[in-house]
């Protein structure tokens, strides 16, 4: 097999083009066949070298990789323009100032045949057949059946010989030998147009397999009012790359009723266009946090660490990741959670009058300060006694003695494990960050 991812660079890799690309990686590396990347940069306004480069970070953080490319359209003008100069003294296509405005108006009131005005400066059409159909071979949605009565002879080059998408694309896919084309559903109604190109230059045809659309879980179409809608915003939010890969994969796509946890090689052993679904696939990032979170807990703590230090910028982050690591799903949850073990917190004046400042909080937490004082030695088992030592002597619920400490120390009621905590701190801190909040409440430690 050889298959081709080809993205405008016309703004970030979206979670469908992701997807995209994912599946034809998939098929490749599953067939022992050859992935082709192409750039189709013909939009010279909106392609930038920026977005290029955002796409191939983009591809680079999934760990998509290709055996071909990046290959620019752009770059292929030569042979786009031999070719057109060829149908055209072929006879396959022709020049002509007809609008598609006329040309439809045309159709309508009197079927195929109208082919327009000639001249040497118009627009290029190419020229369909006046009967029979175009039949699309669908590997997901089988047969679909184009008319050509239907057809307007499509323009497949401006008036200055530059070629439009679909003359360009079907070129481009016939030079490079491509045998399968995945792509988004959205690309079906171009895909008639692109195999008269391929018989006017009687060249192979590749197979097709257009992707189902992605929907947010109120069945809209996916955007960004749905959560992350690129894969640098879920590079940015935390996930791992080997849960995105994992689930972009079950978009639209599934082994069993019950399996929903692939590593990557089980991804390429398992993954074929068969088992593709028609139907529009939802993009559920609540599913995609509850995914990534298992990977995370599922990772080695020093690996985990080194891919939080690496994100982070910082180092020594080890006994927090031991603490956090349950309590997160996304590496950017982290930092907020742990960051009082490294720096002053800011306290939270909600947090603050719900515990400490309510009705016998500051009392409570002068007594929780009085036990861990007199702890003879600070870890988390001790601590943990202390402290419930406090609970039974006021005769209240654990939540009035441990959040009031837990907001004196971070600065919120959310927190690792408060015992953990409080022996990662050490006993000076704890001690120190208790009597500041005293203070704050107006009562002696």
């Amino acid at each position: 097999m050889r298959l081709r991812f080809a993205p405008s660079p016309t703004g970030a890799l979206h979670i469908g083009g992701a997807r995209t690309a994912l599946y034809n990686w998939l098929l490749a590396r599953g067939s022992g066949g050859e992935l082709v990347l192409r750039i189709e940069d013909t939009d010279r306004e909106r392609s930038t070298p920026e977005n290029v480069e955002q796409i191939l970070d983009a591809l680079r953080w999934l760990e998509i990789d290709w055996d071909e490319g990046p290959i620019f359209q752009s770059e292929r003008a030569e042979r786009h323009a031999a070719v057109l100069e060829r149908l055209l003294e072929e006879g396959h296509a022709y020049r002509s100032t007809t609008t598609a405005e006329e040309a439809k108006a045309f159709r309508e009131a009197h079927g195929r045949g109208f082919r327009g005005a000639a001249e040497r400066e118009g627009a290029v059409r190419l020229r369909v057949p006046d009967e029979g159909a175009t039949v699309v071979r669908d590997e997901i949605r089988g047969e679909v059946v184009f008319e050509h009565a239907h057809l307007d002879d499509p323009v497949i080059a401006r008036a200055n010989g530059s070629p439009l998408y679909n003359f360009a694309v079907a070129i481009d896919d016939a030079d490079a030998q491509i045998t399968h084309v995945v792509r988004g559903e959205d690309h079906l109604s171009n895909t008639p147009k692109q195999l008269l190109v391929f018989e006017a230059l009687g060249a192979a045809q590749p197979r097709y397999a257009h992707l189902p659309l992605l929907h947010g879980p109120d069945g809209k179409k996916l955007s960004k009012r749905h959560g992350a809608a690129s894969v640098g915003e879920l590079r940015e939010a935390g996930y791992l790359p080997e849960a995105a890969r994992n689930y972009l994969a079950l978009l639209g796509w599934g082994y069993d009723a019950e399996t929903t946890f692939f590593t990557t090689e089980e991804l390429c052993e398992k993954f074929s266009l068969e088992r593709v679904s028609s139907s529009p696939a939802v993009f559920d990032e609540q599913k995609l946090r509850w995914m990534n979170g298992r990977y995370q807990r599922e990772l080695p703590v020093e690996e985990l660490t080194r891919r939080l230090e690496q994100a982070l910028g910082r180092s020594g982050l080890g006994p927090a990741v031991e603490l956090a690591r349950d309590k997160i799903q996304t590496l950017s949850e982290f930092w907020p959670l742990v960051s009082f073990f490294y720096e002053q917190p800011l306290m939270d004046p909600q947090a603050f009058e719900r515990t400490i400042g309510a009705d016998g909080g500051a009392e409570t937490l002068a007594a929780a300060r009085a036990a861990l004082a007199d702890c003879e030695r600070f870890d988390a088992d001790a601590i943990e006694a202390a402290l419930r030592g406090v609970v039974e002597q006021r005769g209240v619920k654990s939540k009035q003695v441990f959040q009031p400490v837990r907001v004196a120390i971070a600065g919120t009621t959310v927190s690792p494990g408060i015992f953990e905590s409080l022996e990662l701190l050490g006993l000076d801190e704890s001690l120190a960050r208790i009597d500041a909040a005293l203070a704050r409440a107006q009562v002696p430690g």
